[in-house]
């Protein structure tokens, strides 16, 4: 089992930033890539980004250039840096880890972009 805690949302304006933070615990070993996808309102999840065992990223394209992903490891600690934010980014925030067989989630940390 993998339990993921977000926190880091909040309200900010538009053109602000924020750092979002995912605390991993358990059997983190096993997971292959985390990630970070939102869901805004009557709106389907949607991939944000996500970094591999090995590094590699991978970016939606409505963030691109924006949002970095990145991970601590002696932290156990997935971060999302989110630069040029715009109201359209609004949405809960979910952390995720992915294993061979299984993926976990957090509870979401909401995000709220306001013009």
């Amino acid at each position: 089992q993998v339990q993921l805690v977000e926190s880091g949302g909040g309200l900010v304006q538009a053109g602000g930033s924020l750092r979002l933070s995912c605390a991993a615990s358990g059997n983190i070993f096993s997971i292959r890539a985390w990630g970070w996808y939102r869901q805004a309102p009557g709106k389907q999840r949607e991939l944000v980004a996500t970094i591999t065992s090995g590094g590699s990223t991978n970016y939606g394209d409505s963030v691109k250039g924006r949002f970095t992903i990145s991970r601590d490891n002696a932290k156990n600690t997935v971060y999302l840096q989110m630069i040029s934010l715009k109201p359209e980014d609004t949405a809960v925030y979910y952390c995720n880890g992915l294993q061979l067989t299984a993926a976990y989630w957090g509870q979401g940390t909401q995000v709220t972009v306001s013009s």
